[in-house]
């Protein structure tokens, strides 16, 4: 079966992308002037399906425990997230200097949470 500790790994790595998702809605309008800024068809329309990665992406994370399919299916759509987040909000190659640093950091940190979600769909699987 799974542990405690599975389940709230699940429930926490799960979690927090609801909320951050949740907390997005209301800056979908500037998601997508951002979005525009950098020719990407259909703005609105792209702000919100990465929106919808993240709730729906962590809700199914969270769930991964119960309904092992949620997990493999969590999984992908927040690795989809965050390698576009990356490629679209912090392309660290595209700054230098102090300017460079955060994206960098950014950058190392959906790295990271991608190999937690490699976890969730491994375990799944």
């Amino acid at each position: 079966m799974f542990s405690t500790l599975f389940v709230l790994a699940h429930l926490l790595l799960g979690g927090a992308f609801v909320v951050f998702g949740i907390r997005n809605i209301k800056g979908i309008p500037g998601l997508a002037s951002f979005l525009a800024g950098k020719k990407v068809a259909q703005p609105q329309a792209a702000a919100t399906f990465g929106v919808g990665l993240q709730i729906v992406g962590g809700a199914l994370t969270a769930l991964a425990p119960f309904v092992p399919v949620a997990g493999v299916l969590g999984g992908l759509a927040l690795i989809v997230f965050l390698v576009l987040a990356t490629l679209l909000f912090h392309p660290f190659w595209e700054f230098s200097g102090e300017e460079q640093k955060p994206h960098v950091q950014s950058f190392i940190m959906n790295s990271g949470l991608s190999g937690a979600f490699l976890l969730v769909i491994a375990y799944a699987l």
